[in-house]
């Protein structure tokens, strides 16, 4: 009879498991498809992001994600794609260290990753865990968690992110993020706002905020924000957002 009650135990366990794998994906295959779903796939976006002139076009499982700006030595270009980095100065490409190409091609996927979330988290080497159902401010969401695998998950593998979801739009309003620093790990918690719709693509801008206090456990940073011990940073705003739809 033990033997029994604990296999029947076991497979609740195990089908709660599977349940709660299968909720996390079901919820963000849902989120990016009321945020533009298959648009992503074929679409050229252009935004300026603080002084910077940002492009990402994405055709037939190929990318190329561009940053410009100028400086001292004129117009500086950096383009990521499929092949790897390179950086153009004055239409001229530049050699640049290998050490000094991770930085750069960390910094440029870094804003075109988080200007199209939730986009991007059906990647291969992306995982998600759903953390249940929580209450922020009078709304309803559910929590998802997401860790990357090393191999595919870029530079910055090791970050840690939880998306809070609208359980009824299914569109995502509040993202955190732990990264590592030299002092330990930084933690950040961002608001979306200023929602608009360009060719059938979701674009938000965000209330950056970080932590008031040192003792942080990421998948509670929701609790901070709730108690106000969360301090504004910055605003992370799109602006000039164009956005064309490449036929396939």
């Amino acid at each position: 009879m033990k033997k029994i009650i604990f296999s029947f135990t076991f497979l609740i366990l195990v089908l709660g498991c599977k349940q709660e794998l299968q909720n996390a994906n079901e919820i963000i295959d849902k989120s990016i498809e009321v945020s533009g779903g298959e648009l992503f796939k074929k679409s050229t976006i252009d935004f300026n992001f603080r002084d910077k002139h940002y492009k990402a076009i994405r055709e037939k499982g190929k990318f190329q994600f561009e940053r410009e700006f100028k400086d001292s030595l004129g117009i500086v270009k950096d383009v990521l794609n499929n092949k790897g980095f390179m950086r153009f100065v004055n239409n001229f490409p530049m050699a640049v260290r290998d050490s000094m190409a991770a930085k750069y091609t960390a910094s440029v996927n870094s804003v075109h990753y988080f200007s199209v979330l939730p986009f991007g988290l059906n990647d291969a080497a992306v995982n998600k865990t759903y953390l249940g159902k929580v209450e922020i401010k009078g709304g309803n969401y559910y929590k998802i968690k997401v860790t990357f695998n090393q191999k595919g998950g870029g530079e910055d593998f090791e970050d840690v992110f939880v998306y809070w979801v609208d359980n009824k739009t299914y569109k995502v309003v509040y993202l955190a993020y732990s990264y590592n620093e030299k002092e330990g790990k930084g933690f950040r918690f961002r608001e979306a706002y200023n929602e608009r719709y360009i060719n059938g693509i979701r674009f938000v801008d965000y209330n950056n905020y970080k932590p008031k206090v040192n003792d942080v456990i990421l998948e509670n940073i929701d609790v901070l924000f709730e108690k106000d011990e969360l301090e504004l940073l910055s605003k992370i705003e799109l602006e000039n957002i164009s956005v064309s739809i490449n036929s396939i």
